[in-house]
């Protein structure tokens, strides 16, 4: 009886620490860049350097833009923007990312949007040259485009 209890003690005590190790094992990276840098150009509402920063879960994925050449016009609330980032496949096709997260922001605040939420496969190359953001802000719907290709290069996921 001893004997069992022992081992079964040691099963859990191994256990306990397969998880405590799995817990503080380092992540990798699913998504290269981490980062990218484009110039926008959104029309009447100005343009300027963006950086879209994305991250990977499995298939589930998101893009975070920001800018301080893009400023609000006016003031706005957490989470009042309603926001597509629509970027290109290299495969073909394009790829959405949607969402109504944003921080509040004063008028001339740089623009923040996102975390955008989006679908992703294995091997997907995401560019934002070619695809849009478009921002629904009290109605009114703004439009930036990128005028180049992303700096350093495509968003490849995991």
């Amino acid at each position: 009886m001893r004997a069992r209890r022992t081992s079964t003690g040691a099963a859990v005590a191994a256990g306990a620490l397969a998880a405590v190790s799995l817990a503080f094992a380092p992540s990798a990276l699913a998504v290269t860049p981490q980062s990218a840098t484009i110039t926008a150009d959104c029309g009447s509402f100005g343009g300027g350097a963006a950086t879209l920063t994305a991250t990977q879960d499995g298939t589930a994925a998101t893009i975070t833009v920001t800018s301080s050449a893009i400023t609000a016009p006016i003031a706005l609330s957490q989470d009042s923007i309603s926001s597509t980032l629509t970027m290109v496949k290299a495969s073909g096709g394009t790829t959405a990312f949607t969402g109504t997260k944003n921080p509040a922001m004063a008028a001339g605040d740089p623009v923040t949007v996102g975390p955008l939420s989006g679908t992703v496969a294995s091997g997907d190359s995401l560019e934002a040259y070619g695809g849009s953001l478009q921002m629904t802000v009290f109605g009114i719907t703004i439009t930036c485009t990128a005028t180049g290709a992303q700096s350093p290069g495509p968003f490849v996921f995991d």
